[in-house]
């Protein structure tokens, strides 16, 4: 499939291995140093670019978390407009630390994983150069991100902007019942800069 200038692009800034260093050695109470990998997997190639996600503490780094998929493209009620869903592994632990290894990343197949009801994020952009942009994607007022884990309603805020120079994620755990923040980017967003590109792993022409 063609993709669009837009998508591409929004997938090219995204597609990466990230750390947050420079936020994390200024800011060392507020700010874990982390690892963020975005790699492109083969699933949903007829209408999406899709980036496996996972990040994991510089600390820890043999032991990655939130494993998650996020598939890029059209929103289809609306194709000049682009979205971003996202999905939960059924056994997260089947593919841990497939950022790192891409034969174990070529073995995620789209019955391996499930949606995540209410977290699709709205994407729009604003055009910084003839060849560049600043995308910004959110959740939609009246979404809301949950599900079940350990028995448990779980539920998050996600969000993000990309440039080409830099990823702030503003993804936070949030409790259910108060609506308060629990963990993430509770007092502004993590800064990341890409370390590894990843781009020319997506299946785009």
């Amino acid at each position: 499939m063609i993709f669009s200038p837009e998508l591409i692009a929004l997938a090219t800034y995204l597609a990466g291995e990230f750390d947050n260093q420079a936020q994390a050695s200024a800011e060392p109470v507020w700010y874990v140093h982390l690892r963020l990998w975005q790699r492109p997997v083969p699933i949903f190639l007829e209408d999406s670019l899709t980036l496996f996600i996972e990040q994991a503490s510089v600390v820890n780094l043999d032991k990655p978390y939130r494993q998650r998929i996020a598939r890029l493209r059209a929103n289809p009620s609306a194709p000049s407009e682009l979205q971003v869903q996202y999905y939960m592994f059924k056994d997260p632990n089947t593919f841990r630390g497939a950022g790192s290894n891409p034969e174990l990343l070529r073995q995620i197949k789209a019955s391996d994983i499930e949606l995540l009801p209410g977290c699709t994020l709205a994407v729009s952009q604003q055009l910084l150069t003839a060849s560049s942009y600043k995308f910004s994607a959110v959740l939609p007022a009246s979404s809301r991100c949950c599900f079940t884990y350990q028995g448990e309603i779980r539920q998050v805020f996600l969000g993000f902007e990309a440039t080409p120079a830099e990823l702030l994620s503003y993804d936070k755990g949030i409790d259910p019942a108060t609506g308060k923040a629990l963990w993430g980017a509770v007092l502004g967003p993590f800064r990341f800069a890409k370390c590894q590109d990843f781009s020319n792993e997506l299946p785009v022409r």
